[in-house]
């Protein structure tokens, strides 16, 4: 299960140029701060497993509540970037961000894989969609399914960081996160064609992607 009930999640690629820079900040600098960050669990980073997939980068930010992620302590950090991140930020290319609610997260741990599955729904179908997703975390070799609805007016809201990415793509209004122990067990297929048989609509964005970095709470000084 996911460490809380609302999550930060973000998908990424990086201009070829930055990429060392990237890895350095993102490791030692902007994790620790994010979890650190009053309210959030745990971060994670995973990279594509395939070249099917893209962007390249995903990550995870666990967070007790939606509250956290509307919160002052969060909004202190998006207005304030460090100057590394007002470097970084522009290197970014083709980013999704949603912050979401997680309205089901089931499954008994982490994968070292993880499977994203993006898509549009409307939000009276949320009881099929949670079926579909319980369903999915009983399968073979799967720890873990979430669904995940996106808070469009938060994921939005202006911010001195968000100013500094002109590569912001739209979010989707739902996605779904499969965890497993090895890329086969993923399934995104079948589970995609199970969430438009209850309504989900196309097109339904997948993305496959390895463990590269877990970051648990943490005491970073401000």
């Amino acid at each position: 299960m996911l460490a809380g009930e609302a999550v930060v999640a973000i998908w990424n690629g990086i201009a070829t140029e930055a990429r060392a820079d990237f890895y350095d900040w993102h490791d030692n600098e902007h994790m620790p701060e994010r979890v650190g960050i009053p309210g959030f669990r745990r971060g994670r980073r995973l990279a594509a497993l395939d070249p099917a997939t893209a962007p390249e980068f995903f990550t995870l930010y666990e967070a007790e509540t939606m509250p956290v992620l509307t919160g002052a302590d969060y909004a202190r950090r998006l207005n304030a970037p460090t100057p590394a991140t007002r470097a970084i930020m522009p290197q970014f290319r083709g980013t999704v961000r949603a912050l979401a609610t997680v309205e089901e997260s089931r499954g008994p741990g982490t994968g070292g894989v993880l499977g994203t599955l993006r898509f549009d729904a409307e939000t009276w179908l949320m009881p099929e969609l949670r079926v579909v997703v319980r369903s999915a975390a009983t399968l073979p070799r799967v720890v873990g399914a979430h669904l995940c609805r996106t808070d469009m007016a938060a994921s939005g809201a202006p911010t001195v960081e968000a100013r500094s990415r002109t590569d912001a793509d739209a979010p989707p209004s739902w996605f779904v996160l499969v965890e497993a122990t090895d890329a086969d067990a993923l399934g995104l297929a079948e589970l995609q064609t199970m969430l438009m048989r209850v309504g989900a609509r196309e097109p339904m964005i997948a993305g496959r992607y390895r463990l590269e970095y877990l970051r648990s709470k943490t005491g970073f000084a401000s």
